[in-house]
């Protein structure tokens, strides 16, 4: 089903100078916006999750560090 939008001219000017050709639909500019968030989300999540993994892991090495220092050390209070 095919449905009008109303949308300001100034959105309009914006939309136009994002056609890659004159034949490009309005359309065809908002799908590729779609699709480029839906990439830009995906590329986002993945960073995301490799910088936890690395901080999981140097929180690691330094758990392990002052473990083995700490059964060296004779704590007395």
């Amino acid at each position: 089903m095919i449905t009008s939008i109303q949308i300001h001219e100034k959105v309009k000017k914006e939309l136009d100078s994002l056609k890659e050709n004159s034949k490009e639909t309005y359309e065809d500019v908002i799908v590729k916006m779609m699709k480029s968030i839906e990439k830009n989300k995906r590329e986002q999540k993945k960073l995301l999750i490799e910088g936890c993994i690395e901080m999981a892991e140097d929180s690691l090495k330094i758990t392990k560090e002052w473990a083995a220092t700490d059964s060296k050390l004779d704590w007395e209070w």
